[in-house]
């Protein structure tokens, strides 16, 4: 549970603070104080301040306020806070408060009047119960996702006191972003752990938007939310949501890329470890299998489940080596070109013309190749038994990629 814009300006003794513009923003999440003493802020904020300007160390103009909302933009603070009074600031200037509210900043006036002491102690304070509510409210929700718990019943009691609405059906999504690693081998560490945390956070803040009523886990690029699905219909809803969101947010990524699996629908409580699961499953489908466009739903997982549900890793690999063993191993000493070519193949329903252009190669080139395959397996593509071996055993070479 994190502390907003709006839980700030409804703390006791606080009351003379006003927001005058970027009510848009009133959601942002704080994550502490900071005054602002240097005629710029860039340099010393990382993001979710909420930056207290006082005009005491600097004269505060109209072009330096302005400055201050773009860097605070920039940097993607929680809110600017301007104390007003005769000393310092006598006025918010009016361009400074359409130029907050276009941004969607949240800026508030607090009177000199008003003692930065208590603001910071009223402010720390609560940031300490948001904190441990969360972290309790987290607790709950871990261990009815994991089936860690000897009482479901007690263990509902608890999320009852702690504001948790638990009633219903839901529907589990897991998330991963990937592609650090490309990040990293193009810039300065420093600039991509900054980039990653403000992809971090702005992924965070949607998936609040989405997930109201409950909590969402996350750490490290990896997050968990609960969104109600009483039935098909609304689960269908929530992938379609999702999928609207996904795609022109992994353009915007690149070269980082998001991955959505979804449970089924229609889980209660007792059943959210099962929905975890399936979860996690369909992220692994939406990870290995480029066709699902970053996204997967348990229901769609067809023979996957199948495969999934095979808890002895060496059956899996024993049939993919019995299957395809000749054309992964001449991959390791030649480069990849025969399993590429198998699997192009049959996405494109032995389409040979689809298949050369998919892989950009000549349609003999193609079929040269195919004859290999058949050579070095002992078996036809054109037998519909074979075919289902190996569309099974490509499935488990990718989901083993």
């Amino acid at each position: 549970m994190s502390l907003t814009i709006a839980d700030v300006l409804a703390l006791q003794g606080l009351e003379s603070m006003r927001l005058r513009a970027g009510a848009a923003g009133l959601d942002n999440s704080v994550r502490w104080p900071y005054v602002a003493e240097n005629t710029g802020i860039a340099e010393w904020v990382l993001g979710g301040e909420l930056v207290f300007v006082t005009g005491i160390n600097h004269p505060r103009d109209e072009a330096n306020l302005l400055q201050l909302l773009d860097e605070a933009c920039q940097r993607q603070v929680a809110g600017l806070v301007i104390l007003t009074g005769p000393a310092y600031i006598q006025a918010i200037p009016p361009r400074l408060l359409d130029a907050a509210e276009a941004a969607g900043m949240p800026l508030i006036e607090q009177p000199y009047s008003l003692k930065m002491v208590l603001v910071t102690q009223a402010i720390g304070s609560a940031l300490i119960q948001s904190e441990q509510l969360g972290r309790s409210r987290h607790d709950v929700l871990e261990r009815l996702l994991t089936g860690d718990y000897q009482s479901l019943d007690l263990l509902l009691h608890r999320a009852a006191q702690l504001g948790l609405a638990l009633g219903g059906h839901w529907q589990v999504a897991q998330l991963q972003l990937e592609g650090s690693e490309l990040l990293f081998a193009q810039d300065d560490a420093a600039q991509v752990e900054a980039q990653l945390a403000r992809q971090h956070d702005n992924i965070s803040r949607r998936l609040r938007q989405l997930s109201s009523v409950l909590p969402v886990l996350g750490r490290a690029g990896q997050w968990t939310l609960l969104l109600p699905a009483p039935d098909a219909v609304a689960a269908l809803a929530n992938r379609q949501q999702l999928a609207s969101w996904l795609n022109p947010l992994n353009l915007r990524l690149a070269p980082l890329k998001l991955f959505i699996g979804l449970s089924a629908a229609a889980h209660p409580p007792m059943r959210l470890a099962q929905a975890q699961d399936e979860a996690r499953q369909a992220l692994t489908a939406a990870r290995r299998f480029s066709e699902r466009a970053g996204l997967c739903v348990y229901d769609e997982l067809g023979v996957l489940k199948l495969l999934s549900g095979v808890r002895d890793r060496a059956l899996l690999d024993q049939f993919l080596n019995e299957r395809l063993g000749p054309l992964l191993r001449h991959d390791r000493h030649h480069g990849p070109s025969l399993m590429p070519t198998l699997e192009a193949w049959f996405h494109e329903n032995g389409n040979l013309v689809a298949a050369a252009q998919r892989l950009a190669v000549h349609r003999n080139t193609l079929t040269h190749r195919i004859q290999r395959i058949e050579a070095l397996c002992g078996l036809t593509l054109d037998n519909a038994y074979n075919r289902l071996d190996i569309g099974i055993a490509l499935m488990i070479w990718r989901l083993s990629a």
